[in-house]
């Protein structure tokens, strides 16, 4: 028999069957398609050498007045705002003491210090600086008191514990002089609460998986007994963020980055600001403050509840950020959804604000004063799958929902996915919120990292190309994405080690300077006259363009066999190839047979980096070799 030529179908093909999907692509990892042929992703190296405290949850870019890029960040702990090659901790105060409230406790050989200072309010993980502590007499010093610690355990309401560590962070140990308590002036600042790093039943609106609980039943939630979520946008140049069901904060870029954040309440001439809310958008031109899920004002019109009204949209006067009170002369106001039990996410999209609640969408639209904006509901039955599954791209708004994916562009429609069953099999229901939707213009994709059903964290994603309808998955973690625009390439939160990391992504082919692992793609079983006979695979001319920058770029070519549709695939032949192999001779035989391109990265050498490469028509010489 003749050379056959083999062009696979485009896209990653999970649906059915390994040999119902003949003539497509099967399986892959960190390979997308681009021109209907399957080619290696770009690589990834940190975008600055330093890191941040906790998981990565928000990005937000934008550009002050005088041209200056700036990048916001989230984390479990910390909000910072990026600029240069530092991060800049902006979180706001939760509280201040009095002086000589403070006071520390320390045991001689350890660098354990109990601290005591009366209903402090803080939790595991929160961070405190102290100032005007003295000596405790021995090692402790001032000087390793007055600075900035995280706490490292909360026995009681009114005692906490630190690790004693010098300006470096070198742990310190004290020892029998350190018998003080730091004196009458201690001051310990405290940041606000830090979240979860994972979503816990029950302790958020819509306890339990999918948002199934009622959210009555919650009303005592706060921004730390949840999984740590953040929003942001920027109000001019300045940056407005919120906590998931915390408080609203502003941060003035004329203040300086060495500046926290305050809430937008306690802002002097601040009226009837939500105290509380789920997410903060800022409105497209008209530039109105969007609170989804605020505290609503009091019966009495003086003040807010306090309790977030997790379906009720407030939204300030028109340019102005501290004025929430609705009045004749001015566009602020609120509106309730009435679908649904919560608000679960928001999207500024073309001339709209989009609005998911747990069984329904909405469009939020300005139409002017008397009622400023008006709410439709576009679809009820539809959801998102967690306040980041959403995402604005030039052919429209795409979003993951509970069991499908599907696009908006004025009208809702279900995206036909030739992984879904992959993709929800094996997801992580109670860990749904972690979702995190991305945008990568250059390569016409949109993408959800996820939690497989083993994972507590992000370790998966699915793209799917808008242009070519194709889908691709892998396995990447990656908390939060921002892609070029703003910034000149994709930004992304990820984690080496125990570190966290912003990643500059489609730059080079490498893993921050390492080889790749573990990147490829492979076809689904083919066979001869539908398997009647055994097929003999004596050669293989593969069709590979290169394009990475290494030196000697290598990839494996790999054929495996089965006889039954049932039984194991066995790989017959595993061969290198580079630019220059004309041909490889192979031996494998089979009812059924699969053909799979491998970055050779295994062995993890520095002669494997800079691979890139692009599968093209590969021609297989096939015999047919009996029947049994």
């Amino acid at each position: 028999m003749a050379l056959q030529k083999f062009i696979f179908n485009p896209g990653i093909n999970k649906e059915g069957t390994d040999y119902t999907a003949e003539g497509g692509w099967f399986d892959g990892n960190l390979v997308r398609f681009r021109k209907g042929l399957p080619e290696k992703i770009g690589g990834w190296q940190k975008y600055i050498q330093a890191s941040y405290e906790g998981t990565g949850r928000k990005l937000h870019g934008w550009v002050d007045l005088d041209g200056t890029k700036l990048l916001g960040l989230g984390t479990r702990f910390k909000l910072y705002i990026q600029e240069g090659a530092s991060y800049n901790d902006i979180t706001p105060i939760r509280s201040t003491t009095g002086a000589g409230d403070v006071t520390f406790a320390a045991t001689n050989g350890s660098s354990t210090i109990t601290v005591t200072d009366t209903a402090h309010g803080a939790a595991e993980g929160d961070f405190v600086t102290f100032s005007g502590a003295a000596t405790l007499g021995g090692n402790i010093t001032a000087a390793v008191l007055n600075q900035e610690y995280q706490i490292q355990s909360v026995p009681s309401t009114s005692t906490f514990t630190i690790t004693a560590k010098d300006t470096s962070g070198t742990e310190v140990t004290a020892n029998s002089s350190d018998s003080g308590n730091g004196g009458s002036s201690v001051v310990g600042t405290y940041q606000i609460n830090s979240g979860l790093d994972v979503f816990v039943d029950g302790t958020g609106w819509g306890v339990g998986a999918w948002s199934s609980g009622a959210w009555g039943s919650t009303s005592t939630l706060t921004d730390s007994n949840q999984l740590r979520l953040w929003s942001m946008d920027n109000f001019g140049e300045d940056l407005i963020s919120n906590p998931r069901a915390g408080s609203i904060y502003y941060w003035d870029k004329t203040d300086g980055l060495s500046t926290r954040a305050v809430a937008l309440s306690g802002i002097s001439g601040a009226n009837l600001v939500p105290t509380k809310g789920l997410q903060v958008i800022v409105s497209d031109i008209d530039r109105h403050v969007l609170v989804l899920g605020a505290d609503p004002i009091n019966a009495a019109g003086t003040a807010r509840t306090g309790s977030i009204d997790p379906l009720l949209i407030a939204f300030s006067d028109q340019e102005n950020a501290t004025e929430f009170e609705p009045k004749s002369t001015n566009t602020a106001g609120s509106l309730r959804c009435s679908a649904g039990s919560e608000i679960i996410g928001g999207l500024r999209a073309r001339q709209e604000t989009l609005i998911w609640t747990d069984v329904a969408l909405y469009s939020l639209q300005f139409i002017g004063p008397p009622l400023t904006f008006g709410l439709n509901l576009i679809n009820e039955g539809v959801s998102l799958i967690g306040p980041n599954g959403a995402v604005n791209t030039p052919a429209g708004v795409f979003w993951m929902d509970k069991k499908g994916f599907y696009s908006y562009g004025g009208s809702v429609t279900p995206l036909p996915c030739s992984v879904k069953s992959y993709v929800f099999d094996d997801f992580n229901e109670g860990q749904a919120f972690q979702v995190f939707a991305f945008l990568n213009k250059q390569f016409n994709e949109v993408g959800w990292f996820y939690c497989s059903s083993a994972s507590t964290s992000i370790d998966r994603f699915v793209a799917y190309n808008y242009q070519e309808q194709t889908w691709n998955i892998g396995q990447l973690s990656r908390t939060a994405w921002l892609d070029e625009g703003i910034v000149a390439f994709p930004r992304a939160a990820g984690k080496s080690s125990s570190t966290n990391y912003l990643y500059q992504h489609e730059t080079g082919h490498d893993d921050d300077g390492s080889p790749m692992t573990n990147v490829f793609i492979e076809s689904a079983d083919f066979d001869i006259g539908d398997g009647e006979e055994f097929q003999f695979i004596r050669r293989c001319i593969p069709d590979i363009k290169f394009t990475g920058s290494g030196e000697s770029q290598t990839i494996n070519v790999v054929l495996k066999a089965r006889n039954f549709p049932g039984s194991d695939l066995t790989t017959d032949q595993t061969t290198a190839i580079t630019s220059s192999t004309t041909k490889v001779d192979t031996r494998a035989r089979g009812r059924q047979a699969v053909v799979r391109f491998e970055s050779d990265d295994d062995a993890v050498t520095d002669s494997q980096l800079g691979v890139g490469f692009r599968v093209g028509g590969t021609r297989l010489d096939i015999q047919p070799n009996g029947r049994r």
